[in-house]
């Protein structure tokens, strides 16, 4: 018997993420998978540092002392906190816990490709609602949609859209399942879902240190929510699954706010600028509250499409800047995913966006 014949069927027929190009080798600007372009506070290093030295033993394993500064930052008990190798090891116990095979999975499109497969690594297939262009919340259709999970980012990805709070309320009043709000980007945002959780028990927040704080090589994420849920999240949790160089530099990023406000800030003024100089060539642009903006490429009188898209992505790519194309839907297939990066690498983006302008 071949070991294809011993997998589980369900296996074989999912398609598997695919993650944003890591390329190799010097000279690149990579805009491509949101990260932040500036390095950790020295806090942060040395935190790591320090605790390479105890790499004997097993960290804490249930992420403890980080639980507690957690909850402490948010105004929540430890109770309410759960830590993951990383936002997706939490939405992944989600899927385990609350999708499968006899439950009904819902998110919205476009948003994270990982939520169907992890949907269908729980044996369950997941279903979409689409956005309309404007990627207003369909709020009616995904209460009536009779979800017993759903997955919803916000601010959206990837287009940057934050969905107003009442918004989310409505939903979150009449939601009968478990509601699962991924706001890795929250910080860069202007307000976020936190308050959800004072009135709504089905409610799961979750969060990421690779964003905001630039610790996408570490692996951090958390989630929010009730003992409840997060108690049933803990039953399926691998036992050491946030290793101690995680730990520390999670800890000690959270204590070092000051130096981590400064970079959103140079975030969202370089987002606003790039936005400004994208709308003076006529792209039509998402307003982001994330560190990346959604824009659909045009070149003199022909308007946007996905020619045009797929030109400019390859153009970019022969001059080493790597951003994120969509070609899969027609309502992502003419734009392009732009990271913001630091000043200097979003003048280097325009100054070759102009370039492929002026080809004929």
């Amino acid at each position: 018997m071949g070991m294809r014949e011993l997998v589980n069927p369900h296996i074989l027929e999912l398609e598997p993420y695919t993650p944003g190009k890591q390329p190799e080798g010097p000279g690149w600007i990579k805009l491509n998978t949101n990260e932040l372009p500036y390095d950790p506070p020295e806090a942060v290093i040395d935190a790591i540092r320090l605790e390479s030295t105890r790499l004997a033993r097993y960290p804490n394993p249930t992420s403890g002392k980080l639980r507690e500064a957690l909850a402490a930052f948010h105004g929540m008990e430890p109770s309410q906190v759960i830590v993951g190798n990383g936002s997706d090891d939490i939405l992944n116990l989600l899927a385990r816990a609350f999708s499968g095979s006899n439950r009904s999975t819902f998110d919205t499109f476009p948003s994270y490709s990982l939520y169907p497969v992890l949907t269908a690594i729980a044996g369950g297939k997941i279903q979409s609602i689409a956005f309309d262009e404007d990627f207003s919340l369909p709020v009616s259709e995904l209460i009536n949609s009779g979800a017993d999970l759903l997955f919803l980012t916000c601010p959206n990805a990837p287009t940057g859209v934050r969905f107003p709070l009442e918004q989310l309320k409505a939903l979150a009043g009449d939601f009968s399942g478990v509601l699962v709000i991924d706001e890795a980007y929250a910080e860069f945002a202007e307000g976020n879902a936190i308050p959800l959780l004072e009135e709504y028990e089905q409610v799961v927040i979750t969060r990421t240190f690779s964003k905001a704080y630039g610790l996408a090589g570490l692996r951090v994420g958390y989630a929010l929510s009730t003992p409840e849920i997060v108690e049933i999240l803990d039953r399926i949790r691998d036992s050491y699954n946030v290793n101690r160089l995680s730990q520390a530099g999670a800890m000690a990023a959270l204590k070092s706010q000051d130096i981590y406000s400064k970079y959103i800030q140079e975030i969202k003024q370089t987002r606003q600028w790039v936005l400004s100089e994208l709308e003076e060539l006529g792209w039509k642009v998402y307003p982001s509250e994330a560190n990346f903006l959604f824009a659909a490429p045009v070149k003199g009188e022909s308007g946007a499409g996905a020619e045009l898209a797929a030109s400019l992505f390859r153009f970019l790519l022969q001059s080493r800047i790597l951003v994120r194309y969509f070609p899969k839907h027609p309502l992502t297939a003419s734009y392009l995913r732009i990271s913001i990066g630091s000043p200097c690498e979003m003048e280097r983006f325009i100054e070759e966006v102009r370039k492929w302008t002026r080809t004929a």
